[in-house]
């Protein structure tokens, strides 16, 4: 079984574009009373949309099961306000619920939510309850920095975020660490924005005694980790100088990484530097980088091939592939997919 821990609906149908747009056009009129509305989107649309993209790649690709949230880079927590960003959340929510049931043999649902910078997260803990009571899904993208750039929300370590850590741990669900696009002019979204947040939420976990409150929280750092595997010897040096604990004691019980990093030598890092139990396959394919590599002839988010090339054990290929999911993710065990990985560890 080969489970893809990070993928986004980065290919829906452009009706949901369509109606972000009229919502953000509507900000500016006073006489608009915010409305959630419908959303109407043929099934067989939504299997457009997935058929030549993310479907085809599964097929191609060698991969089973995409763990599979709402396009990242348009959650956009930083437009409107609490209201705005409810019933966009839930539009796109609704839209993974679809997909999931429409194939519930290659997606299972991870939710966006719906932050806000200055308020609550009691709406972001309703809604989280609501994908995984409602639809089944398996967990959610928490982003550190709902401002888009400003980072003038607490630190991840910091109380705010405690109430919704306890839903967490009730439901027993992971959060993937994610931003949205970026509204700083000097920091390009993908190439600079969402690795810079994948370092911070790291140093932020380092620093703090976050684990102790809640030792069975856990988080997934996404796209290899940032620039964590590469200085690796930094952090370790910056936790013995602050007479912090061994990262291996502090944070490798509840953080992880994926493998979407789009080269081998980056892959070769990460798994020389990073222990293999902390380690879940992704390739956030039809994502950031979706064309083909010159030196290869291949995609560059087709991070199998790049496992694939290694000289791994079969042990070490099951907890990248599988394992790591299913300890990450226990609810894998409950989802749509639940028939499938019983085949699959039958097999």
């Amino acid at each position: 079984m080969i489970i893809d821990c990070h993928g986004h609906y980065t290919t829906a149908p452009k009706q949901l574009e369509t109606w972000r747009k009229n919502q953000i056009a509507a900000l500016s009129d006073p006489a608009n009373v915010p409305s959630k509305g419908t959303l109407s989107i043929a099934n067989d649309e939504i299997r457009e949309s997935l058929e030549g993209a993310q479907l085809k790649f599964q097929r191609e690709r060698g991969t089973d099961v995409t763990i599979f949230s709402p396009r990242a880079s348009v959650m956009g927590h930083h437009v409107g306000d609490a209201t705005t960003s409810l019933h966009w959340s839930q539009h796109c929510n609704d839209m993974i619920h679809r997909v999931c049931t429409l194939y519930p043999d290659n997606f299972v649902g991870v939710c966006q939510l719906p932050q806000s910078p200055g308020t609550s997260l009691d709406n972001s803990i309703a809604e989280l309850e609501r994908c995984v009571n409602e639809f089944g899904f398996i967990g959610c993208n928490l982003n550190p920095d709902p401002s888009g750039g400003s980072w003038n929300s607490p630190a991840l370590s910091d109380k705010y975020w405690y109430p919704f850590y306890e839903k967490m741990v009730e439901l027993d669900v992971p959060a993937m660490v994610h931003v949205s696009g970026s509204c700083h002019p000097g920091f390009h979204t993908t190439g600079t924005y969402y690795i810079n947040a994948d370092t911070t939420a790291f140093m932020q976990f380092l620093t703090s005694d976050l684990f102790k409150d809640f030792p069975t929280l856990r988080f997934i750092i996404p796209h290899g980790g940032g620039a964590a595997p590469y200085h690796w010897g930094r952090y370790r040096g910056l936790a013995q100088d602050m007479k912090r604990p061994p990262l291996e004691e502090s944070l490798l019980k509840n953080v992880y990484f994926d493998t979407c990093v789009y080269h081998l030598p980056g892959i070769e890092l990460l798994l020389k530097v990073v222990p293999i139990d902390n380690i879940l396959f992704g390739s956030e394919m039809v994502g950031a980088v979706r064309g083909i590599d010159p030196r290869t002839g291949n995609y560059y988010d087709d991070t199998k091939k790049y496992l694939d090339a290694l000289p791994l054990s079969e042990t070490d290929r099951h907890k990248l592939f599988e394992g790591n999911a299913r300890k990450v993710y226990p609810r894998l065990a409950k989802s749509g997919i639940a028939k499938k990985l019983k085949e699959k560890a039958t097999s």
